[in-house]
């Protein structure tokens, strides 16, 4: 892995993604909208930057040229095919083999197996009927993005993030195949180990078609697990 692009480069977990791929000698091209460059201006000179909207297929396709990876934060702002025009655009014009990772959350499922706890199905539900009433998000094209990258031929991993807090890295979290599994029962995770596993995934083959449902490593349902109990 050599030249990387971060699609959502200025958002928390973008930067966070940026220090990462940067501490591993990568280089970094970086995708955000124009009046968000300015957040970015701690890694001026050590990056490349492309401003526009994420869906932009011109900004896209001239962003991820020549890139061994790219990393594509699927956010559901606005009422525009916002998540599915970014992961479409990325998946038309990236190198057929560069590793594709995106994030989502977990109410995005791949084979109807997870398990969601009623509290989790009332919220989503409920963020979702009012994110549409205000224009605010689309949450269902969040799935119709995943839906199209399930279906897609490239090597792609979609890393599903549980609730995020902020502070110091904890370490790799701890990922499983399905919400539901006892060791992603505290449901918490560091955003820059978020942003760790993202950019860890680049090169990690086993993650190659995988949905994976990640936790903080030290949280207490991880550390369950590990022990045994």
């Amino acid at each position: 892995m050599k030249k990387v692009c971060i699609v959502g480069a200025s958002g928390k977990l973008g930067q966070y993604m940026v220090q990462h791929a940067l501490d591993r000698g990568y280089e970094v091209v970086g995708v955000c909208r124009e009046r968000s460059v300015g957040k970015l201006d701690r890694f001026k000179g050590r990056i490349t930057i492309f401003p526009g909207a994420t869906n932009d297929r011109q900004v896209i396709r001239k962003a991820v040229e020549g890139c061994d990876g790219v990393l594509t934060v699927l956010v559901p702002w606005g009422v525009q095919q916002y998540s599915s025009g970014t992961a479409q655009a990325v998946l038309d014009h990236a190198r057929q083999d560069a590793r594709l990772i995106f994030s989502c959350g977990w109410h995005i499922t791949r084979d109807g197996q997870d398990v969601y706890s009623r509290t989790f199905k009332t919220l989503i539900a409920a963020f979702g009927w009012l994110a549409r009433l205000l224009r605010f998000a689309e949450l269902d094209d969040q799935v119709e993005a995943c839906r199209r990258i399930f279906a897609s031929k490239s090597r792609w991993t979609v890393v599903r993030g549980s609730d995020l807090e902020e502070g110091e890295s904890q370490g790799l979290p701890v990922w499983s195949r399905h919400v539901g599994d006892r060791v992603l029962a505290s449901n918490l995770t560091r955003r820059v180990d978020f942003a760790l596993f993202m950019v860890e995934a680049l090169e990690d083959d086993e993650l190659i078609h995988e949905a994976p449902a990640i936790v903080g490593c030290r949280t207490p349902s991880a550390l369950a697990i590990k022990m045994g109990r």
